[in-house]
């Protein structure tokens, strides 16, 4: 049940026109696109074989989309690189994997076979990555059981085979992979249309025999085929991958290279090198590492790979002699050099065998893979002798696979010295369940080893992982009746958690704060496990934000005919559809202090648990303060790129989300962006804020201005400081010497613009400070970390530098309101107009202050002039504002990153890579300069299904209750290397007083509308002497204050409404007072805040 305005265009069932099946009709379109899957399809050869694909709607969606942004959508020149890649669709994953990696995934085909949950999961994450084709493979029917784990079948769908039912949906996750099927059982032969070196089958149901089997031809094969075998069996789950004898790993980590800015070299053997103490070194010894740019000892520059050793914070050592060099002189900058790295996988068959060492996930279970690695072979043999899985709750199925697990371990060499006989009961009641938390983590994870196979880039699982939660089954002993099915959806949960957490679980009262990309995870899971489904149960989910283009590679609840529509409507109608019994309510409010009317105290009172699904860390540290004033447990999260971590905020067992936080990241110093850059991150940070200055800001006041000139002027009057001269400097200006009324005239500014940025700034700051310049103390000025410019000439054969040109002009007319002519698409006719600009002969001038404080927070230095600057200002505006037509304004721009067709970027870039030349520093391409200067947080959908997999684990010993801080894990992740790494929670810190203790998590609760005198009293039965009483910043009460000892029979709330003025609204039942209290000792105590209720 969706409680929000919804429409069948919400629904993920619809059949896209654009789908196509092959091998019916006459179709031209079905011709050609069989054609294009000749390799796919005709190979396969088989009469159960289907293959769908998007059409051309998908074409048609991206050529109409400069038509739909209303300009012409011509290209300036032919200057912008269209690649391959939609780039508006991938941005977020392009930060993370890169083209190269993105063109590498374009040329891969997948086979998957057995779609239940975990091979759904699989199946998602990497038609969302970007594949070529995807081939799924399934020989069985959709069952009722399926339906906990699988988010594609519909009861419609029983009986169907899962490939079939599955391929429509998965389509429309993206359009531009291909999608076919196989319903047959699978041959070795049919496993050769993987043959290409960047291609990959995935199992996720085989038994060992066949997965061997399997394993053998692709490990032999030439090239081989990486081989990915997975399975989740209840709270269990395992990962094994071979990837061949000779597998590169082109980039182990994705990091970018590590370098430093050198500030001196010793002629010794081996040679010291100091770098300057602006950032910590991340070099590791054993780093290969060249250097560049260094003077004086210029051997160094040769480009070849050097090895450090005695790798320290700010310096390093590298295994060269260097006594015989040239002395050091200055400059030079260390940059890591990655190499790739050769893996050489055994065959299943040989590793199962010898499985080397385990990738580890929780050290407090580091004897759990080997027996793990044990369980999942004898569950194999249960099901090879007994045709089936064993029984949930079955002694005798349990003792029969531990007599396996026995046996198997008595043939080995290097025994286990126990066997652990509790766990193994566990793993047999759950063995047949397919759990979707379990299902989302894996499929985070098998779909990352994917994402490997195909391009090299992060190193793979290496080879056997297993995983365990079984601190998430109920702490009491489970009841075997109560794992039986009940001929419903939520069967195989039963069987591994019993129907009576399952009734919690769909009684919850949930709110989920997000509906990005872990917010349509958690939608997805909490409709599988069936939260929220029951009649008292009830889901609320919140986001005010609106679904863009860029959202569509991972944000697998929204379809293309979705882009505008709200994040929060659209994700509840899908999660609505996956499971429809979910009562759901979706609100487009931003949870913050402006909605507590809408999220007010009864709301949060009746809620059982908060999930964050949140992208900033201030809404999180709100909602964190909110659920600890509320005592409600919050599942939290967040990803970036391929890592992820999860946190376990639960009432009185952990601290909460805000008790420790991450530094703040360090911000270069104003006249580093300004004057001194020495990377493109400054460059771009500057040319941000020049965007914003030149095209949002400045038309933003001259509006401001016109709209009302005599308050304005007043305003800049009274304030009369440096900051309003320099406004009314640059209005003034917008309006005087810089407007325009042509689009020459925008050429024209963007030309002197040019000049202005590139030569003349470059000119005055180098005859200031020239290249020998020295400090007070006699060091040489323009020392590392500053790099010495020059100023740059102006040429209309240089593309950079009429692209720049091109997008300052029309993002000039833009803000002006001029029209912009076909004739700036010509390169001899833009040519031209540059031709005809005067460019002023620059002058440099004397006594210029250049800001080189780094502790300055402002460029523009306050004189005792500002006031008659300001005033002499105002009457040059007074009279332009004359001239004016009436009517007149301007259209400021607020920058969006994520529209290419809008130039913003393209000024940004042009701007940064000019600056960067100035300073001989390497320039980046467009979609580089998106990622710096747009802010773009790297995002990928496998990191995303993982954490939230996680955190839903940890949500069934929410819902159950009863258990311990030792049971709650918290999570940090990175898949790239891999690496799990899993811990309990902090406990929260204890404060003790005299038989009482207490916790951030305590609010001390007075009610029936107390009195002064009694709030003291009830304070003092604790041995507690209050001296102060305060709500906000103003004080109630202070016993150093005679006249407060009148207020004591007053009703706090009286007092709280008259001394304080406090807005209590009716939907506020309580109102909260900071009270400091001091022991009989005189010592102070801190004690929790204090509610009082007045309602």
């Amino acid at each position: 049940m969706v409680e929000s305005n919804s429409s069948e265009h919400f629904m993920l069932p619809v059949k896209r026109s654009s789908i196509v099946e092959v091998g019916g009709g006459n179709d031209n379109d079905a011709l050609s696109v069989e054609k294009k899957l000749k390799a796919t399809a005709t190979a396969i050869g088989d009469s159960s074989t289907t293959v769908t694909m998007g059409g051309t709607d998908s074409v048609s969606a991206n050529s109409g989309r400069n038509a739909a942004n209303g300009r012409t959508g011509k290209a300036p020149l032919d200057l912008r690189n269209f690649s391959d890649i939609d780039e508006d669709l991938h941005s977020r994953q392009l930060a993370v994997y890169g083209r190269e990696t993105m063109r590498r995934l374009f040329a891969s085909n997948i086979l998957v076979s057995g779609l239940q949950g975990l091979g759904a999961e699989t199946a998602k994450n990497i038609i969302l990555a970007g594949v070529k084709s995807v081939t799924l493979h399934d020989e069985g029917n959709v069952e009722l059981w399926d339906l906990s784990s699988n988010f594609i079948f519909t009861e419609e769908d029983i009986g169907k085979n899962r490939a079939l039912a599955s391929v429509q949906k998965l389509q429309e996750l993206n359009n531009s992979v291909i999608i076919s099927t196989l319903t047959d059982a699978l041959t070795k032969e049919q496993l050769s249309n993987f043959q290409a070196s960047r291609h990959a089958v995935v199992f996720t149901d085989i038994s060992l025999e066949k997965a061997t089997e399997f394993d053998d031809y692709c490990h032999t094969h030439q090239p081989p085929i990486a081989f990915i075998k997975a399975e989740v069996r209840g709270l269990f789950g395992s990962v094994f991958c071979d990837f061949g004898p000779q597998f590169v790993v082109a980039d182990v980590d994705g990091e970018d290279p590590h370098s430093g800015i050198i500030a001196s070299i010793s002629n010794d053997d081996p040679a010291l090198v100091s770098c300057i103490d602006d950032e910590r070194l991340e070099f590791q010894d054993g780093d290969l590492v060249i250097f560049s740019e260094v003077h004086g000892m210029i051997e160094l520059n040769d480009g070849r790979p050097r090895k450090i050793k005695s790798a320290r914070p700010y310096s390093f050592t590298i295994e060269n002699d260097t006594t015989e060099y040239a002395a050091y002189e200055k400059g030079g900058i260390v940059t890591q050099v990655k190499e790739p790295k050769v893996l050489k996988f055994k065959p299943l068959r040989q590793a199962i065998k010898d499985p080397g060492d385990f990738l580890l996930s929780d050290f407090s279970k580091f004897d759990r893979p080997p027996i793990l690695h044990l369980a999942f072979q004898a569950l194999d043999r249960f099901v090879s002798v007994s045709g089936r899985f064993p029984v949930a709750g079955s002694e005798e199925d349990a003792q029969k696979l531990i007599s396996f697990v026995t046996d198997m371990n008595n043939s080995l060499v290097a025994k286990l010295e126990e066997i652990d006989q509790k766990l193994l009961q566990k793993f047999a009641f759950g063995a047949r369940a397919v759990l979707n938390p379990m299902a989302a983590m894996f499929g985070g994870i098998v779909g990352q080893e994917v994402v490997k196979a195909c391009s090299g880039k992060f190193h793979p699982l290496y080879q056997f992982f297993y995983f365990d939660s079984v601190e998430s089954l109920p702490t009491e002993p489970l009841d075997p009746n109560d794992l039986k099915p009940l001929n419903s959806r939520y069967d195989a949960q039963i069987s591994v958690f019993g129907n009576k957490l399952q009734k919690k679980l769909e009684e919850a009262k949930a709110f989920v704060v997000g509906s990005g990309a872990l917010g349509c995870e958690f939608l997805k899971n909490l409709a599988l496990m069936g939260v929220c489904c029951g009649e008292k149960g009830k889901l609320t989910i919140t986001d005010d934000d609106v679904i863009e283009k860029s959202n569509l590679s991972r944000q697998f609840l929204f379809r293309d005919w979705n882009i505008g529509q709200a994040k929060s409507t659209v994700a509840a109608a899908a999660a609505s559809l996956i499971n429809p019994h979910i009562h759901i309510e979706a609100l487009q409010n931003r949870a913050s202090p402006e909605t507590e009317s809408v999220f007010d105290d009864t709301f949060w009172e009746n809620l059982s648990v908060v999930v964050n699904a949140l992208d900033n860390v201030n809404a999180r540290i709100y909602i964190d303060q909110r659920c600890l004033y509320f005592q409600k447990p919050l599942l939290e999260s967040g990803t970036l790129g391929a890592k992820c971590n999860t946190q376990m905020v639960i009432p009185h067992l952990t601290e909460n989300y805000g008790a420790s936080r991450d530094p703040p990241e360090k911000q270069a110093p104003m006249c580093t962006v300004h004057s001194f850059p020495h990377n493109i991150d400054h460059c771009l940070t500057w040319a941000r804020s020049e965007f914003e200055g030149l095209l949002e800001k400045t038309p933003a006041e001259v509006n401001a201005y016109l709209i009302n000139p005599s308050d304005y002027i007043s305003a800049m009057q009274k304030a009369a400081d440096a900051q309003a001269r320099d406004t009314l400097d640059r209005v003034l200006e917008c309006l005087d010497k810089e407007r325009c009324d042509t689009f020459e005239d925008c050429i024209t500014w963007a030309r002197l613009r040019f000049e202005d940025y590139f030569a003349d700034r470059v000119k005055q700051l180098t005859y200031t400070f020239p290249e020998d310049a020295t400090t007070t103390s006699g060091a040489p000025f323009w020392s590392a970390p500053k790099r010495f410019p020059r100023p740059l000439q102006f040429s209309v054969d240089d593309a950079s530098h009429l692209q720049f040109l091109v997008a300052a002009s029309i993002l000039r007319a833009e803000t002006f309101g001029i029209p912009i002519p076909d004739w700036v698409y010509s390169p001899r006719r833009l040519a031209g107009a540059v031709d005809k600009v005067i460019v002023p002969d620059f002058h440099p001038k004397k006594d210029v202050k250049i800001v080189t404080d780094e502790k300055a927070t402002s460029m523009s230095a306050s004189s005792i002039d500002d006031a008659a600057v300001i005033n002499e200002l105002v009457m040059q505006l007074e009279t332009c504002r004359q001239r004016l037509p009436s009517g007149y304004k301007m259209n400021p721009i607020q920058f969006e990153k994520d529209d290419d067709t809008n130039y913003h970027m393209d000024f940004i870039a042009g701007l940064a890579n000019m600056r960067a030349r100035n300073y001989s520093i390497p320039e980046v391409d467009k979609l580089k300069a998106k990622f710096i200067a747009g802010r773009i947080i790297p995002a990928i959908a496998t990191s995303t299904a993982m954490a939230t997999g996680l955190v839903c684990l940890e949500l069934y010993k929410v819902l159950a209750g009863g258990h311990k801080v030792e049971d709650y894990r918290n999570t940090f992740a990175n898949l790239a290397l891999p690496l799990f790494s899993m811990a309990e929670p902090v406990p929260p810190k204890v404060i003790k007083h005299q038989d009482m203790s207490w916790t951030v998590w305590d609010r001390w609760i007075l009610k029936d509308n107390p009195t002064l005198r009694e709030l003291l009293q009830w304070l003092q039965s604790k041995g507690l002497n209050a001296y102060s009483i305060s709500y906000g910043s103003c004080l109630l009460y202070n016993s150093m204050f005679p006249k407060h000892k009148e207020r004591m029979d007053r009703k706090l709330v009286d007092l709280a409404k008259e001394v304080a003025k406090a807005d209590l609204p009716l939907y506020r039942k309580h109102f909260d007072v900071v009270v400091a209290c001091e022991d009989d000792e005189d010592n102070d105590i801190d004690i929790p805040q204090v509610s009082i209720y007045f309602r």
